[in-house]
């Protein structure tokens, strides 16, 4: 489903990826794990177009998405879930939800896909005129998952979900990416928990110094010598 093929990107003069190649399968839940500044966000961001690569090439579902722009790219199907969230906080949780779905013309498939929302997410449903401002760091997590699944896509790029929440609230969110997962959403996750990471992933990739270093099944990878001792504390 999802192809980089040799890609070097950053931002303006400062190079952060190097010659980076991965691919995520249709329905798939894979992980990109890596120490801060190794270039995981920076991956993300140019997959979605919002940074233009340095060079080589990213294919979606076999095309190429490299030059194409954020809101283009959006509509093939590909949603990102920055750790910045971005969410209107003086608008109501289904209020921008409904926000999520501006590219959808249809107002009965907003509906729909509004009522699936609310059925995976029966608390945003049980707050849907709460003000997104006035929610919990985990709630706020969830809500901005859901605003990213009511534009259907086929495709998730999620990053770092789990950051500044406690880990009663951690292991909410990363449930709602496990239902998404049940229901055939393929997911690539940015991460820093590895080890829940891996719990929850089919594969992941090990990125450090802007390049993969490693991948395998996530089984593998957890009981990998050095992943234990560089990102588990083992």
């Amino acid at each position: 489903m999802l192809e980089l093929k040799n890609l070097d990107s950053g931002y303006d003069f400062l190079q952060v990826l190097w010659q980076v190649s991965f691919t995520v399968e249709k329905g798939e839940f894979v992980a990109l794990i890596g120490p801060n500044g190794a270039g995981k966000s920076t991956t993300l961001r140019t997959i979605t177009g919002l940074i233009k690569p340095m060079g080589g090439d990213i294919l979606f579902n076999g095309e190429s998405i490299t030059n194409k722009s954020p809101h283009l790219i959006s509509r093939m199907g590909i949603s990102y879930v920055s750790e910045a969230l971005n969410l209107f906080t003086d608008m109501s949780v289904q209020e921008n939800l409904m926000m999520g779905a501006y590219a959808v013309k249809e107002r009965e498939t907003q509906l729909e896909t509004l009522d699936y929302i609310f059925e995976l997410f029966p608390r945003l449903k049980e707050r849907n005129k709460q003000l997104a401002g006035t929610m919990s760091g985990g709630e706020r997590k969830m809500l901005a998952i859901a605003r990213g699944m009511m534009s259907n896509p086929t495709m998730m790029l999620v990053d770092e979900p789990s950051l500044g929440l406690q880990p009663n609230l951690t292991y909410d969110v990363f449930s709602a990416l496990l239902e998404l997962h049940k229901k055939g959403v393929t997911i690539l996750l940015v991460e820093q928990n590895v080890n829940a990471t891996l719990d929850i992933t089919d594969r992941a990739y090990i990125l450090e110094q802007g390049k993969i270093v490693m991948s395998g099944p996530s089984r593998e990878m957890k009981a990998n010598e050095h992943v234990q001792n560089a990102y588990m504390g083992i």
